[in-house]
């Protein structure tokens, strides 16, 4: 018999009353006794950073990593061995007339833009942000002779808030989606469920293809998903103060950056990152069949990269969780403002989540990833897939050996297994959590909502590594059983109260939920 618990509830816990009891209080924030117990059980010792002992801000003596060391039959410390044993062109924009399919992927033509489909009047309740529809081949690629006034500029005079609760730093990409069937993914020879790099004349080939299909825009971006409805999930008083939630990435001046920014900002996310004068945004065709597997095909754009200016460290200084994007190890350099990013978040005492993202990525860049997830990574991100490869393992291998093996070297690891459930893995061992029923109609975005859901979870005090893990399903089951990527307020505002009803029942009945046996 084990008991396993995590010390999560104290990032709701800024600007709380100072507790009367000396025994119980770092200098910074309030922690309860409960909280303190918990410390007690993971074997936590927490110590006081001089230079953030009169801050209200998570103290680094609090963070996940300071769990005590463990070692495995593979004789695995979980502090020394961290390591691994395995050591240009313009682009989219949104037309309202059909164009020539011959213009898909030529360099310097493009219909008139238009917000036909959106109203930037209307209340967000009834937007639900999945973006703009336009029938046949209304989307052509390159430069446009003008653009909507809607989406040129998303400047707001709204001051920021003085500290974010979660900060995500990744690829701002426009997502276009549509509907095909597998005939077409073998005419153009792509691999079912794979995400795919490719250049502005296979983008062009690919949409030329689509001709006959409906389109779908979107500012997108599997980090953007999770942000877009980690926001709705804390965009309403309901078990906590509303969350702020910000991002940082890089669009350009072109017609798609605008657009990306305006729904951002509609969907109360804050777009933190300067514009890139020169650059172009990048885009990513989402391409779903019948059984809702998604191919996913990305064109990284010009403006991609994001550079670190002291504009973002102040930002990062001012988070309680900082989340990275797996896809911008792609990036040439990137892991330079990777590395720097997480460096400022340690030192402010934030907790750092990574995002596996994509097994071709993991594959490109295991060393980087490595480097990052042992020395910073508090909570990471990843399907089975993507976790056997961080694990180098082959296929035979069960999900829950790869949670369990990543979980000696990061303190919290969710791993996702599809229709078949998850798992959450701490101190190299592993809770299943069964799926949430739903009807699949598009898994596009199904890891994005699951993650929000952890985050959520961890901002709202949830200590149960199984309420936590229920949670972050039910929201990916919402977005599972919808066509497009984004959690709808509706949706969001029902599940944050169900959420809170449910933590309220379990904290006052005799079963403690802060901890979890026969592991």
């Amino acid at each position: 018999m084990m008991l396993l618990s995590l010390p999560l509830p104290f990032l709701s816990m800024f600007n709380a009353p100072t507790p009367s009891s000396s025994s119980s209080y770092i200098p910074g924030f309030y922690a309860s006794p409960r909280f303190f117990h918990m410390l007690q059980v993971l074997g936590c010792t927490p110590s006081i950073s001089s230079s953030h002992s009169s801050t209200p801000r998570l103290l680094a003596a609090t963070k996940l990593r300071h769990i005590s060391s463990y070692s495995s039959s593979k004789n695995i410390s979980f502090h020394e061995n961290r390591h691994c044993h395995r050591c240009n062109h313009p682009t989219a924009h949104i037309s309202s007339t059909s164009a020539p399919s011959s213009s898909f992927g030529d360099e310097d033509e493009f219909g008139p833009a238009t917000d036909e489909g959106d109203d930037d009047d209307d209340d967000e309740e009834e937007d639900d942000d999945d973006g703009h529809v336009f029938p046949r081949h209304y989307l052509a690629f390159p430069q446009p002779p003008q653009l909507s006034s809607n989406f040129t500029s998303c400047t707001s005079s709204t001051p920021l808030p003085d500290r974010w609760d979660v900060l995500g730093l990744g690829q701002a990409m426009v997502d276009f989606s549509g509907m095909v069937d597998d005939d077409f993914l073998e005419r153009l020879g792509l691999e079912k469920g794979t995400r795919k790099l490719v250049n502005h004349e296979e983008r062009g080939q690919i949409l030329r293809a689509m001709d006959g299909c409906s389109y779908k825009a979107a500012a997108g971006g599997s980090l953007s998903n999770t942000l877009v409805a980690l926001a709705r999930l804390g965009g309403h008083s309901i078990g906590g103060p509303p969350l702020n939630i910000a991002m940082a990435g890089s669009v350009g001046t072109d017609p798609l950056g605008g657009f990306y920014r305006s729904k951002l900002k509609r969907a109360n996310v804050s777009f933190l990152s300067t514009l890139v004068e020169t650059g172009t945004t990048g885009t990513v065709i989402v391409l779903t069949t019948p059984d809702a597997q998604r191919t996913m095909l990305a064109h990284q754009g010009t403006s991609s990269a994001i550079s670190y200016d002291s504009s973002l460290a102040t930002s990062i200084c001012k988070a309680n969780i900082l989340v990275v994007e797996g896809y911008l190890f792609e990036l040439p350099d990137t892991i330079k403002t990777i590395t720097r990013a997480c460096e400022d978040a340690r030192r402010s005492g934030a907790l750092v989540a990574v995002t596996a993202s994509d097994v071709s990525c993991i594959e490109r860049h295991y060393d980087d990833f490595w480097d990052i997830m042992a020395n910073y990574a508090d909570i990471v991100f990843a399907n089975t897939d993507e976790a056997r490869t961080l694990c180098d393992f082959s296929d035979k291998e069960s999900p829950v050996s790869a949670t369990r093996y990543l979980s000696h070297f990061i303190p919290l690891v969710s791993v996702t297994d599809g229709a078949r459930g998850s798992y959450i893995g701490a101190k190299g061992e592993a809770v299943y959590i069964p799926p949430s029923p739903c009807v699949p109609v598009d898994t596009c975005g199904a890891g994005d909502a699951y993650a929000s859901g952890i985050l959520y979870g961890v901002l709202r005090g949830v200590s149960d590594l199984k309420g936590l893990g229920a949670l972050a399903s039910k929201v990916a089951s919402v977005v599972v059983g919808q066509q497009g990527t984004r959690l709808r307020v509706q949706d969001a505002v029902a599940i944050a109260k169900s959420f809170t009803c449910s933590t309220s029942s379990s904290m006052s009945s005799d079963v403690g939920s802060d901890q979890i046996s026969s592991l």
